[in-house]
């Protein structure tokens, strides 16, 4: 099934959220537009709407994450959803279940939505087209393909800051090869309509033909960096690299760091992004990452309520369909 088809219902609104591809700007703009209405909720001293209440959802992350599950809980708990956090280690997976008998399992228990986080690419919209009509899968990030609840709390926090999206020139530094997160942004701003996205890093770190994405590409750092208002520094994937792909973490460090003199090169205004967990003194300097010009933490404190419009928006539709 065309990935659209599976993400969308008849009247094109979200029925899972599993990849920015495949979605259209309007559906972009209103995650955008629905996050603005949480964003007051998180800085209240009562943090919670009763917009999940009765709601179950669960938790599957098969790799390891702080920033992306303990954002998502705390999400569905400011919506009072009813929360299981599922165990990978001793779950019925590991005593050779497979992965679709699990969510079946799950699924009989009357659980609503599926946040997951896989090792597979596809993972989550594999599992998406074999759930129940009323139940909606949230995709926390599979394989090298997708990571698109963090796209769009980046594209959320340059919104927060820029404004516009339509002047702008983004520039994606690093690991753009074995990254999902870069893949989603990518899709996102060009279809948010950026006035140029460009990609920074060496050969080897750079998918074949990634100019058919409809980005710019940069070997040397400096050239990237010109004039650009927004730097989304990426981390080195050392767990998905099998073989040589950089020397060593010091030469990428000198050859591709951000440093506080090459981001000079940067517009004066240009502020700062990187998905976590950083590397200090291997992608970005100290100086830069704790500057004013970093939005680093906000883009964490932004996310709770963009994934709080990705929730709300996908089990609301996902109730409908079942109805």
């Amino acid at each position: 099934m065309d990935i659209s088809q599976l993400q969308l219902d008849s009247d094109g609104k979200l029925r899972h959220f599993l990849s920015i591809d495949g979605l259209n700007r309007q559906i972009l703009t209103d995650i955008l537009d629905r996050a603005d209405s949480f964003l007051d909720i998180t800085h209240r001293i009562n943090k919670t709407v009763d917009l999940l209440q009765g709601r179950t959802v669960i938790n599957l992350f098969f790799e390891a994450s702080t920033r992306t599950r303990t954002t998502f809980e705390l999400a569905e708990k400011r919506l009072s959803a009813d929360i299981i956090n599922l165990n990978i280690a001793t779950s019925a997976t590991n005593k050779g279940e497979s992965l679709l008998d699990t969510i079946r399992n799950l699924q009989a228990m009357q659980c609503d939505m599926f946040v997951i986080r896989h090792g597979m690419s596809g993972a989550s919209q594999f599992i998406a087209q074999h759930v129940a009509p009323h139940v909606a899968v949230v995709n926390g990030g599979d394989g090298w393909h997708a990571h698109p609840s963090q796209a769009m709390l980046d594209m959320y926090t340059i919104r927060h800051h820029k404004k516009n999206f339509e002047p702008l020139r983004v520039a994606i530094v690093g690991d753009v090869m074995h990254s999902r997160v870069a893949r989603s942004q990518i899709h996102a701003l060009n279809m948010l309509g950026v006035h140029e996205v460009r990609v920074i890093g060496p050969k080897t770190l750079m998918p074949t033909d990634i100019e058919k994405m409809g980005v710019t590409v940069f070997h040397k750092i400096e050239q990237g960096l010109k004039d650009v208002d927004v730097v989304i520094m990426l981390r080195l994937q050392n767990e998905r690299m099998q073989g040589a792909f950089i020397p060593n973490q010091a030469e990428f460090y000198h050859t591709y760091g951000l440093t506080a003199e090459r981001f000079t090169l940067a517009a004066p205004d240009a502020i700062v992004m990187h998905p976590g967990p950083i590397n200090r003194g291997v992608e970005i300097e100290s100086t830069v990452a704790d500057s004013k010009h970093s939005v680093i933490l906000e883009q964490v404190n932004l996310g709770i309520a963009v994934r709080m419009a990705i929730l709300a928006m996908t089990i609301r539709t996902s109730g409908e369909a079942s109805r």
